[in-house]
């Protein structure tokens, strides 16, 4: 089943979310499919890609659908995917940019960390809960975003932070409504093409080469710790039940 809206254009390909029902929150499959995504966007040497979700959110997270029958060995390499899926996006050559909206969690929020370019509508927020299960996925990655202190204040408390929070903090780079979307595509694809290729295929080299490996290495291994801590899907089940995470603020309390 394609569980993403690819449109390509010769400056950018838009590549939305199809998962509604679920607040297109990151299945196994949805996940392959944005990995495969962005090795093809690699590859094509396109300027820029734009993320969005399709339905009340950019997305929910984690998927927990079938977390009852995975064993621990599934999961972490769900998690392990998800951090490929993150590096991926990071990395790539392209000029990304999210378009967030509704209530984001988790690994939705993430993956919204990645990108470049993060975007967010009026009425947006986020939380990352995964510590509360003691998972720590994409937690470097936000921390070099909005600073180690406000990072703690937010992660520990596993707090829900609104759009005017993120903007402060350097999150969101840019509120824009719906109805605006054309002119952040328009704002990027300027920014993405204001080098000729070659220049921006170096810069990208020399900034990956400057940033990204040994981040890349330090985020996969401090995932590896933690999800392979006896005992994950016993914390995802305490998490999941509302008696013992009276603060879960989902219906399906997607994580991570």
């Amino acid at each position: 089943m394609n569980l993403l809206a690819i449109e390509k254009y010769p400056e950018y390909w838009s590549i939305t979310l199809k998962r509604p029902e679920k607040h297109n929150a990151l299945s196994a499959e949805l996940v392959e499919q944005l990995i495969a995504v962005f090795d093809e966007i690699a590859a094509s040497n396109v300027p820029a890609a734009v993320l969005q979700g399709e339905g009340r959110c950019f997305s929910a997270g984690f998927d927990m659908t079938d977390v009852d029958q995975a064993s621990e060995g599934d999961l972490l390499l769900r998690f392990v995917r998800i951090e490929t899926l993150l590096q991926r996006v990071a990395a790539s050559p392209a000029l990304t940019v999210a378009f967030a909206h509704g209530k984001n969690f988790g690994a939705g929020v993430d993956l919204i960390a990645a990108c470049n370019m993060r975007v967010a509508a009026p009425g947006t927020t986020f939380r990352m809960p995964g510590l509360q299960f003691g998972l720590v996925l994409g937690t470097g990655r936000f921390a070099r975003i909005v600073g180690s202190h406000e990072a703690k204040r937010i992660l520990e408390a596993s707090e829900t932070f609104d759009v005017d929070r993120a903007v402060r903090n350097g999150f969101v780079e840019r509120v824009a409504s719906p109805e605006q979307r054309d002119h952040v595509i328009a704002d990027a694809v300027a920014r993405a093409t204001s080098l000729p290729g070659a220049s921006r295929a170096l810069l990208g080299d020399a900034l990956r080469e400057a940033m990204h490996d040994d981040h890349a290495n330090a985020d996969l291994a401090a995932l590896v710790r933690s999800a392979a801590e006896p005992g994950l899907k016993r914390r995802i089940d305490a998490y999941r039940n509302p008696a013992s995470s009276p603060r879960s603020e989902h219906p399906q309390k997607e994580t991570s």
